[in-house]
């Protein structure tokens, strides 16, 4: 092959690379890290109590990544990896993009301030959190958690139950100002706690808990939730 068509073809093939690197590099600028575009919803006027619920789910979020990891080096289990790594991880980084579009700053939920800060997000611990409630219930779970495998994968179905509920209202709150991008993010989060709650489900009846969650009582016993025959709602299912 003639030395002069090599060098073109691969000063093309540099080319084409360069030119994708530079495309996808502002892809990422614009939608972010987690596959969410926020650019494509405008700005929400938000009131302090909503701001406040980004800056509390975004401990809510990482309360169910940690407290699954946490358990998973206890009791090993592929609920707590999977959903912990593959999902929680996701869900608290999608919150974040909303604490930085917001510019929030929530080292201290009770006064919630603005001028978002990674750094400060940062130096949250394992187990450690912004917000005392947050604090309270992590520690009264972990403690339930750790002292079986069945009351590990319990724990998932309290947490789940509780994000379920959680966002359920928030959606409803968002809905009533049109909050687009809270919406978004809190419909993709949702999706994600069903899921997780039917894997738990499925986890406890494999140890012979024939009732699944349903055997914590009524309070966190929802066959209406949506499923398929994965155990799942067929979105961030793990």
């Amino acid at each position: 092959m003639d030395p002069t068509k090599m060098r073109t073809q691969t000063e093309a093939q540099e080319h084409l690379r360069d030119t994708m690197q530079e495309v996808n590099t502002h892809q990422e600028a614009h939608q972010g890290t987690n596959g969410v575009d926020l650019s494509q919803y405008p700005m929400s006027d938000l009131t302090d109590s909503q701001k406040y619920t980004i800056a509390f789910m975004w401990n809510e979020e990482k309360l169910a990544k940690d407290i699954y990891l946490e358990l998973n080096l206890i009791y090993p289990t592929q609920q707590l990896e999977n959903i912990a790594t593959k999902s929680e991880t996701v869900h608290q980084a999608l919150v974040e993009d909303l604490v930085e579009r917001y510019d929030l700053n929530i080292t201290n939920l009770v006064d919630y301030k603005e001028n978002y800060s990674e750094e400060e997000l940062r130096s949250f611990a394992s187990g450690e959190f912004g917000i005392q409630e947050i604090q309270d219930l992590y520690d009264t779970l972990y403690e339930e958690g750790k002292q079986s495998q069945q009351a590990a994968l319990e724990v998932g179905c309290k947490v789940e139950v509780t994000d379920v509920e959680d966002l359920l209202n928030e959606i409803k709150v968002a809905e009533e100002v049109d909050a687009q991008d809270l919406i978004a993010i809190w419909d993709i989060l949702l999706s994600g706690s069903y899921s997780h709650y039917w894997s738990f489900d499925k986890g406890l009846q494999n140890l012979g808990v024939t009732d699944g969650c349903c055997s914590l009582g009524t309070d966190f016993c929802h066959p209406e939730y949506p499923q398929n025959e994965n155990g799942g709602n067929g979105k961030n299912n793990q």
